[in-house]
């Protein structure tokens, strides 16, 4: 009998966050089909915590060659997916997620068709003309043909032309991100039917994730249960599954649970991760003892230790980077050693000095873990 312990174990592996990793950055976004990327510095950690040799530029370098881009799919929100995959994925999942950014121009801001329509062509026209622009050069487009438009307003009808497949992320310049047209950075877009890109995305969550149940996948995607219930159909060759729980878990078939705790033991990752956002049915098995609060979320980061929530994290980052935990019991020293051993990957990653400070629980003040 599987515990909900060992099915987050399984998944940390299915994730590469633990031995073996994946090889290389695009490996790593390929095997989850796609990274959340709201936050672009906390997207490439993400990514690099799940490779052998985590490397701060090698997601940088693959959006800059265009084999990775970052872009609006799956839900409401950015992600970098590989730009292999990027059309077919668009094309699947963009007929849910549209009308919902579509009403906040709408509802929200009182956009008309024609508004939008003329808004969408000055942007795909500007790029064409000129290639990575940023947001204040496209606001700056769209004032001088006669369309004032605030922040809000360009978010919204960016990550509309993001979801019809006419611009994606450009090349960076710093820090800063750009657009660029769709077409000209996915110069080799693959194309699914329906059924096919239901079984694709299914089989490659599944692979990427398990286990994780149906009503996971709906949520990761914005997909009907129908539709997910079909993508598992499609692949009950190539998919196993188990009951725990009352419900039903699918899984690699040839995946088995692991047997204890994987290496690294302790992470440190934010809110946004896939092993958190991944997962919504069953996200909690993240929490086998029930010690987490539920509700509202409380924190920005997680602190793991085998595959465990231990407590709350924050990461400021400054001249050396510092990473508070706020742990929800009592913590032992093996973990308290596996959170100093994460927090020195992840400060090692940034090229900084790092600093672990744990919450004392129940008390106002805390304590600095010693570095190994």
């Amino acid at each position: 009998m599987l515990s909900d312990h060992d099915i987050a174990r399984w998944r940390l592996r299915s994730q590469r966050l633990v031995e073996p990793h994946a090889p290389t950055a695009l490996d790593a976004v390929g095997g989850l089909l796609a990274v959340q990327a709201e936050n672009r510095s906390q997207a490439a950690w993400a990514v690099a915590c799940r490779t052998a040799r985590p490397d701060a530029g090698e997601l940088d370098s693959l959006l800059d060659a265009g084999e990775v881009i970052r872009t609006h799919v799956l839900r409401p929100t950015w992600h970098v997916v590989a730009a292999a995959d990027a059309s077919w994925l668009i094309e699947l999942t963009a007929p849910r997620v549209r009308p919902v950014v579509l009403r906040q121009l709408t509802d929200l801001h009182g956009w008309t068709t024609e508004q939008l329509d003329r808004a969408v062509t000055v942007v795909t026209e500007s790029l064409g003309a000129r290639t990575d622009q940023d947001r204040a050069e496209l606001t700056e487009a769209l004032s001088a043909d006669g369309l004032e438009i605030s922040g809000h307003e360009l978010m919204l009808l960016l990550a509309l032309t993001e979801l019809d497949r006419l611009v994606c992320s450009g090349r960076e310049r710093g820090s800063t991100h750009t657009y660029a047209l769709f077409a000209d950075r996915v110069t080799a877009p693959v194309h699914l039917d329906r059924e096919e890109a239901l079984a694709e995305l299914t089989r490659r969550y599944v692979s990427g994730h398990g286990p994780a149940t149906e009503r996971d996948l709906a949520y990761w995607a914005t997909l009907t249960l129908t539709d997910v219930r079909l993508g598992l159909e499609l692949n009950r060759d190539r998919l196993a599954s188990f009951t725990h729980d009352g419900r039903t878990f699918w899984h690699a078939p040839d995946a088995e649970p692991p047997r204890d705790a994987g290496r690294p033991v302790g992470h440190l990752l934010q809110i946004l991760d896939e092993t958190y956002r991944g997962y919504q049915d069953s996200r909690m098995v993240l929490d086998a003892e029930g010690i987490a609060p539920r509700g509202r979320e409380t924190a920005i980061g997680m602190a793991l230790v085998d595959a465990q929530l231990v407590g709350g994290m924050k990461r400021t980052v400054g001249s050396r980077v510092r990473f508070e935990v706020m742990p929800y019991r009592p913590l032992r020293p093996p973990e308290l050693a596996a959170l100093e051993e994460a927090a020195a990957r992840y400060g090692a990653f940034l090229g900084l000095e790092h600093d672990l400070d744990v919450w004392l629980p129940d008390r106002a003040e805390r304590t600095k873990v010693p570095r190994a």
